[in-house]
C-alpha cells in the first residue's frame, strides 16, 4: 500500500449526501477480482450517459478536477452495502483523501484498508472547502488542512494514521509481530 503523507490538490466537491456505495461503483461492475480497474466505473451512472459518453454536468467529468486527489462532499458518505469495491474504485479512480461530515462505519474501516484518508468535519467546514478553488494541503503527520490561507485541524486515531504514514496494510501490520507470533506458536504447539 503507498503511504500518504502530504496530498496536495485541488479538491473534487461533490456536493451530495447519502452517496451510497451501490452509486460509488454499481453492482454491475463487481465482477473484477482484483483491487484495481474500478477508477473507470467510479459514480458511473453518474458520469455516463447511456451510450457512455461523459455528462458533461457531472462535477468529476469538468477537465478542472482532472487529476484531483481529494474528493468532499456530504454527510453519511458511503453508507449502504458494504463493498470494499467502492474504496478500490476511489483508489484506482486517484483519490487518496475523501472529505465529509459523516462516513456510514463500514466505508470508514476499508478507507484506511486500501490506503485512502477519510476525514470528518464539521459541516461548515466542509462546505468551505467545497467553495475553495485554490490548492488544499492535507498533512497527514501534522493532522492539518490547509486552505486559502486557513488551517484546520482533524483528528484521526492514532493506530491508523501510523498504518497510513508507513503504507502498511492489515497484512504488513501482522507480519511486524512475526517474532511474537513464532514465540507463541513455538510455545503453544
Amino acid at each position: 500500500m503507498d503511504k500518504i503523507t502530504t496530498v496536495s490538490s485541488v479538491i473534487t466537491p461533490l456536493d451530495r449526501p447519502n452517496i451510497d456505495t451501490d452509486q460509488i461503483v454499481p453492482k454491475q461492475f463487481l465482477k473484477l477480482v482484483q483491487r484495481t480497474g474500478f477508477g473507470k466505473f467510479l459514480f458511473y451512472d453518474w458520469r455516463f450517459d447511456q451510450n457512455g459518453n461523459p455528462k458533461r454536468d457531472f462535477v468529476i467529468n469538468n477537465p478542472k478536477f482532472s487529476g484531483s486527489h481529494i474528493l468532499v462532499s456530504g454527510e453519511n458518505f458511503g453508507c449502504g452495502s458494504s463493498r470494499e469495491h467502492a474504496a478500490w474504485a476511489l483508489k484506482d479512480y486517484g483519490f487518496d483523501v475523501v472529505i465529509a461530515p459523516s462516513f456510514a462505519d463500514i466505508f470508514y474501516n476499508n478507507c484506511f484498508k486500501n490506503g485512502i484518508l477519510p476525514i470528518s468535519l464539521p459541516k461548515d467546514l466542509v462546505s468551505d472547502l467545497m467553495n475553495t478553488d485554490h490548492v488544499v494541503t492535507v498533512d497527514l503527520a501534522t493532522q492539518t488542512i490547509k486552505h486559502d490561507s486557513k488551517s484546520i485541524r482533524f483528528d484521526i486515531d492514532e493506530s491508523r494514521k501510523k498504518t497510513l504514514l508507513e503504507g502498511l496494510d492489515d497484512i504488513a501490520v501482522t507480519l511486524r509481530r512475526q517474532d511474537k507470533i513464532s514465540q507463541y506458536e513455538k510455545s503453544h504447539f
